[in-house]
């Protein structure tokens, strides 16, 4: 009886938790899906991109602005955007120099799927320790690597003050959680007309349904490509700065990890290679981490998550939506 009491006393809290923590890995879902979507494969260096942007709001509030006490006003919307817009762009660039350098070489060979796998985990720890490695005391090649990260985690400054902004069921929905549930909501509506209403979108689209085709009616492959990881980048890089902004935790060179398999979990619950699959799924693992903590506790959600996963490929392997990538 106690177990279903304390599920009914959190239940408004967790979900609130849920959808926060769902929204971002809707975001990093959406990185998975679209490029399986596009070219059939299952990018591993995603949680690296993810990972880049934490890094990039760290550099960006610690060095560029100089943040020592947290903003208001004015000053937080710039300090906010100033966070934002570059973990973006350097995660969307991340995305597509992965395509360029990991991915593009084989396609041109006509590489077995399997070389792909191998050069996306090759192309994940590359990243990953080359991030170990700036720590200002090494160099690469003909260049010293500038103190960016190092092995170790470093704190991020904090921007803005904790506050309730509105009370649900007694449950208080903080500033920062209401930033990363709207900000998420728009990112993921804007996405989703971009590819179902614009020419690139629809690009996107055919390529998906079918590349041959899609080539004789004049579509241009590698653009597609190039911009469905870049908007992939855009997505994990928007979610990787709201994550340490609500979650405050420090950028570490393997933050990526956990976000990144709880994202391709939800990919895949959602409907690997289904746009509204991926928001979905994402939404629901939220929610379902957020719902085991009542029942199983704290130390039960990542292995909550997995279950998940593997409950969803043996009984259900195309997902919630299923994977009709261009309809």
């Amino acid at each position: 009886m106690e177990f279903f009491s304390n599920f009914v006393d959190q239940f408004w809290p967790q979900t609130r938790n849920g959808l926060t923590l769902g929204s971002i890995y809707a975001m990093i879902a959406l990185g998975y899906t679209m490029v399986y979507g596009v070219l059939q494969l299952i990018n591993f260096a995603h949680s690296e991109v993810f990972m880049v942007s934490t890094f990039t709001t760290l550099f960006a509030y610690r060095d560029w602005f100089n943040v020592v006490a947290p903003a208001s006003g004015v000053g937080l919307l710039v300090l906010l955007m100033g966070g934002l817009i570059p973990a973006m762009i350097f995660s969307a660039v991340l995305a597509v120099l992965i395509e360029r350098f990991a991915y593009r070489p084989l396609r041109k060979r006509g590489a077995p799927r399997l070389s792909f796998l191998i050069s996306a985990i090759g192309a994940s720890f590359f990243i990953q320790y080359l991030f170990v490695l700036m720590d200002g005391q090494h160099s690469l090649i003909f260049f010293d690597l500038p103190n960016i990260a190092g092995p170790s985690p470093q704190t991020v400054p904090t921007v803005m003050e904790t506050s309730t902004v509105f009370t649900v069921f007694d449950t208080p929905f903080s500033n920062k959680r209401v930033i990363v549930i709207l900000a998420a909501a728009l990112m993921l509506f804007v996405l989703d007309r971009f590819v179902r209403q614009t020419k690139m979108g629809r690009g996107i689209r055919a390529v998906a349904q079918d590349a041959e085709a899609a080539s004789m009616m004049g579509v241009d492959i590698n653009r597609v490509i190039v911009v469905t990881f870049a908007v992939g980048g855009l997505m994990a890089g928007a979610a990787g700065f709201l994550y340490i902004l609500v979650l405050g935790v420090p950028a570490f060179w393997f933050i990526g990890f956990l976000p990144g398999i709880k994202a391709f979990t939800a990919a895949v619950l959602g409907g690997i290679g289904n746009i509204r699959g991926a928001m979905v799924g994402g939404l629901l693992l939220g929610l379902v981490e957020a719902y085991s903590v009542p029942l199983f506790g704290a130390e039960w959600t990542d292995v909550t998550a997995f279950v998940v996963l593997v409950l969803v490929l043996l009984f259900r392997p195309t997902g919630i939506m299923g994977e009709e990538v261009g309809s």
